[in-house]
């Protein structure tokens, strides 16, 4: 089970910078095709990134239910732990949504918005490593 904590470990953290980077990203794509009128590249990594990612988020997802069902024999504090996974996969899907509308050349979204957007993952993630750490009940 170490290796699946390893890898479970690791796709978190590839797709927290997804997480993380993407909203951010967003408000200087916004402010490219302000300039440019076009796709740029900045455009281009934002996508990039968010596709890469997914695929992470799915592993980290995956290897998580694992570890909860064959560790910790699906403990109450997992339970909890994956509410507030869902939630953060609801935040990325959200995200998932803002980078397509982005690519018709649609940002809808203030940068103010977007800032919040981003700090709201910020503390879903804090929550999440609260749970794990302290292992509430």
């Amino acid at each position: 089970m170490d290796w699946i904590k390893i890898i479970h470990l690791l796709c978190v953290m590839g797709w927290m910078t997804s997480i993380f980077a993407v909203p951010r990203a967003l408000i200087y794509w916004k402010r490219e095709y302000a300039r440019l009128g076009e796709f740029g590249p900045t455009g281009d990594l934002t996508v990039r990134l968010y596709r890469f990612s997914a695929g992470l988020g799915v592993i980290a997802l995956l290897t998580g239910l694992l570890l909860a069902w064959q560790v910790w024999s699906f403990a109450p504090w997992t339970h909890l732990k994956l509410a507030l996974v869902l939630l953060l996969a609801g935040h990325y899907v959200w995200t998932g949504v803002m980078v397509v509308r982005a690519r018709r050349g649609e940002f809808r979204e203030s940068d103010m918005f977007l800032r919040i957007f981003n700090e709201a993952s910020v503390i879903g993630v804090i929550a999440i490593l609260w749970v794990v750490v302290v292992k509430p009940f």
